[in-house]
């Protein structure tokens, strides 16, 4: 069983910037992918970016460029730098954990961090 706690999420202007993060329990970290997803008001949940153990990342096309997902191992903690943050940015934010065999698949689901960007 993973644990996984997310914080950092708040209120920014638009262009503005803020860095997530979301500590794991567990002695394994390092092998797990690690992942966030987005969820905003009336749609459905999102990919947002990922990290194998091995250190590669995808991201989705709308955040690629803006985004950056990060992990230290020793801390047992993956990041989420956003950049240039728009509106359409605001969202629940969510980070997931797997076994990284399918980039898009993940058990372990954290409780969200809601960020809001104002225009």
């Amino acid at each position: 069983q993973v644990q996984l706690v997310e914080s950092g999420g708040g209120l920014v202007q638009a262009g503005g910037s803020l860095r997530l993060s979301c500590a794991a329990s567990g002695r394994t970290f390092r092998v797990y992918a690690m992942a966030w997803y987005r969820q905003a008001p009336g749609k459905e949940r999102e990919f947002v970016a990922a990290i194998r153990g091995s250190g590669s990342r995808r991201y989705e096309q709308s955040v690629a460029g803006r985004f950056t997902i990060s992990r230290d191992n020793a801390e047992n903690t993956v990041y989420l730098q956003m950049n240039s943050l728009e509106p359409e940015d605001t969202a629940v934010y969510y980070c997931a954990c797997g076994d990284g065999v399918d980039w898009y698949r993940y058990d372990y689901w954290g409780q969200g961090t809601q960020v809001t960007v104002s225009s």
